[in-house]
């Protein structure tokens, strides 16, 4: 449905009470819905999952509990003994269990040994490239996107991003409007990188004293899809990415599937999250020897609706740079 003011239209005044699943479902979409039009009016969804929400839209979700993001994905798998062969599209060997909590903690244990330690300037841009393999579920036809970005490192100017091809401007961040993962360096740096401090903090959009203890199912969906989108992010300060990784250990019902592969065909394990209601089919994917984080595997529904496609992808390339369109 491409009118979201339609899920309105017909909406049923007498009509028990949301599930917290359906509740949290209906939030996201509606979000992200707003998000989308406010940056890029005639886009398709966005692969990145840029947060701009207005302040009015913050405090109605503060207020209602009625708006939160949207997931691009359609339709995705349950979670069925042979799940890891469809997850895949191919017949796979079978791995050794292992579980998302010794996979997560593995990889914040490799990013930790191998991170890169950045210290850009505010004038500066992050460069990074992305490829992006698709296929369209009934068809099986691939194709293979080369999509680079360079991002404002203070967001004061005006960034490129390219989305399955498709070149998008995004100007400076206007009064009253966030973005998450955040685009200033400055307030990535802010970020705990405690895991059971960073969950409260961006579950609640700050710093919080609340503790993971206290929180709902609701609100363990909301943390892992922020943690993953703020693990989209090329490049993050020390110490965050393995934060971030195991905070997602933390988070209840995670699971490990095998036999998931990347976009350059590697064999890995994919960590789902089936207890979301907007993270079905949404896996990120790991080596299951080294742990090394190798992708996303995502998937998204044309506008039409009639089309839906597995998407794959990994960053093959990211540097800090001093002009728009320079490349390392």
């Amino acid at each position: 449905m491409t009118d979201e003011l339609e899920l309105l239209r017909v909406w049923d005044t007498d009509a028990a009470p949301l599930t917290d699943p359906a509740r949290a479902k209906a939030r996201h979409r509606l979000l992200n819905a707003i998000a989308r039009a406010q940056q890029h009016p005639d886009a398709a969804p966005s692969r990145r999952h840029a947060l701009r929400l207005a302040t009015a839209a913050v405090v109605a979700v503060a207020v209602t509990g009625t708006a939160v993001l949207i997931a691009e994905g359609g339709t995705g798998e349950g979670d069925h003994p042979d799940h890891a062969d469809r997850v895949s599209g191919t017949a796979t060997p079978r791995m050794g269990n292992v579980s998302a909590v010794t996979v997560l903690n593995g990889a914040a244990a490799q990013a930790g040994t191998y991170e890169k330690p950045v210290a850009p300037r505010d004038d500066q841009f992050i460069y990074s490239k992305r490829i992006i393999k698709e296929t369209e579920r009934k068809t099986g036809a691939v194709k293979t996107y080369e999509d680079v970005s360079w991002d404002s490192v203070d967001g004061s100017k005006r960034s490129l991003t390219m989305e399955l091809g498709r070149v998008i401007w995004e100007e400076p961040l206007k009064k009253g409007e966030s973005v998450w993962p955040p685009r200033e360096w400055s307030k990535l740096k802010k970020l705990p990188t405690d895991p059971k401090k960073l969950i409260p903090d961006i579950a609640g959009g700050g710093p919080s004293s609340s503790s993971i203890s206290d929180f709902t199912a609701l609100e363990w969906s909301h943390a892992y899809f922020m943690l993953g989108e703020l693990l989209k992010w090329p490049v993050l300060p020390q110490g965050l990415r393995p934060a971030a990784y195991k905070a997602l250990a933390l988070v209840p019902g995670v699971k490990a599937v095998p036999g998931v592969k990347d976009s350059a065909g590697r064999t890995g394990v994919g960590i789902s999250y089936p207890e979301s209601p907007f993270a079905e089919g949404k896996y990120l994917i790991f080596d299951p020897e080294s742990y090394e984080f190798l992708g996303f595997r995502d998937e998204r529904t044309s506008a039409s609706g009639d089309k839906t496609y597995i998407q794959l992808s990994h960053v093959v390339d990211w540097a800090i740079v001093d002009r728009m369109k320079q490349r390392p």
